[in-house]
C-alpha cells in the first residue's frame, strides 16, 4: 500500500513538474495586414509576448521564473529581436534573454537594462533604446521607444519618467503599442491608429481600473490585451471597453 501511495505521489510531481517546466501551449493570435503577411502573437505571462512576423521572430520582456508558472524558454525559436521595457524582474530576465539569443540576435532595451548586460557576453547583442529613439527591424518594421512611467506621488519610484520605455512597433502601418509598466500619461494621447494595444490594469505598479478604462477610451485600439493584471478583476477590465467597438481579448496575461 504504501508503494501505491509513493508511485502515485511521484507521479503527481511529476506532472505538476511537466506543468510548470513545460506549459508552451500559449493561445496564437493571427492577424492578417494589408500587405497580405500574416502577424502572430502569442501572449506568455504577466508581460512577456511572442510576436512573429515575415519569418521575423520578436520575443517581448521574456522572463523564465520571476513570474509564475514558471516558462520554459529553451524550446522557444531564438529570437531576432529582444525588446525590454525596464529592469524589474518581472519584466526583465537575463537568463531568460540569454536562452534566446543566437549571434544575429538584437536586444532593444533602456539603459538601466544594459548596465547589467555590459559585463556580460550579451554585451554586443545590446542596443540601448532612450524615450522616442527609434529602431528599423527591416522588412518593413520599425520600433519606437515611448515613455512609460508613474505619476501618483509614493508610487513614481517603480517607474521614474525617462528610466523605462513602452514601445510602439509598426509592421508596414499596421502599429501594435505595448505600453510597459506606465500609468496613464499624456504621452497617450499621441498615439492614432492603434491596431493593437497591450495594456497593464495593476494599481500597484501601472494604472488603476479607472486610469486603465480613460486609456483604452483615449488610444481607441481596435484589438486590446489587458497584461499585467494580477490585482485587477476581469469584470473592472471588461468594463473598460463597454460602448468601444474593441476587440477585448483576455489572456493569461495576469
Amino acid at each position: 500500500m504504501f508503494k501505491l501511495k509513493w508511485i502515485a505521489l511521484v507521479s503527481v510531481v511529476i506532472a505538476a513538474g511537466i506543468f510548470i517546466f513545460y506549459r508552451n501551449d500559449e493561445p496564437r493570435d493571427e492577424f492578417v495586414l494589408k500587405n497580405g503577411k500574416r502577424l502572430v502573437i502569442r501572449p506568455v505571462r504577466h508581460a512577456s509576448i511572442q510576436i512573429q512576423y515575415d519569418g521575423m521572430e520578436i520575443e517581448v520582456d521574456p522572463v523564465s521564473s520571476a513570474v509564475r508558472p514558471i516558462v520554459d524558454y529553451t524550446d522557444k525559436p531564438k529570437a531576432d529581436y529582444i525588446l525590454v521595457t525596464n529592469d524589474h524582474q518581472d519584466h526583465f530576465d537575463p537568463y531568460a534573454v540569454g536562452l534566446l539569443v543566437k549571434p544575429s540576435t538584437n536586444i532593444l532595451l533602456p539603459s538601466r537594462c544594459f548596465r547589467r548586460l555590459s559585463r556580460t557576453a550579451l554585451r554586443n547583442n545590446c542596443v540601448i533604446m532612450r524615450n522616442n529613439f527609434k529602431a528599423d527591424l527591416g522588412k518593413g518594421v520599425t520600433v519606437y521607444a515611448l515613455p512609460a512611467y508613474i505619476l501618483t506621488p509614493g508610487k513614481r519610484s517603480h517607474a521614474p519618467k525617462s528610466w523605462a520605455n513602452g514601445y510602439l512597433l509598426d509592421f508596414d502601418g499596421f502599429r501594435v503599442y505595448i505600453a510597459g509598466d506606465t500609468e496613464l500619461i499624456p504621452e497617450m494621447r499621441q498615439l492614432k491608429d492603434i491596431d493593437i494595444a497591450f495594456l497593464p490594469c495593476d494599481h500597484l505598479e501601472a494604472m488603476s481600473a479607472a486610469q486603465f478604462a480613460r486609456a483604452v477610451r483615449i488610444i481607441r485600439p481596435r484589438t486590446l490585451y489587458p497584461c499585467h493584471f494580477g490585482v485587477t478583476g476581469i469584470d473592472s477590465i471588461r468594463q473598460a471597453t463597454e460602448g468601444l467597438d474593441v476587440d477585448l481579448r483576455i489572456r493569461d496575461l495576469r
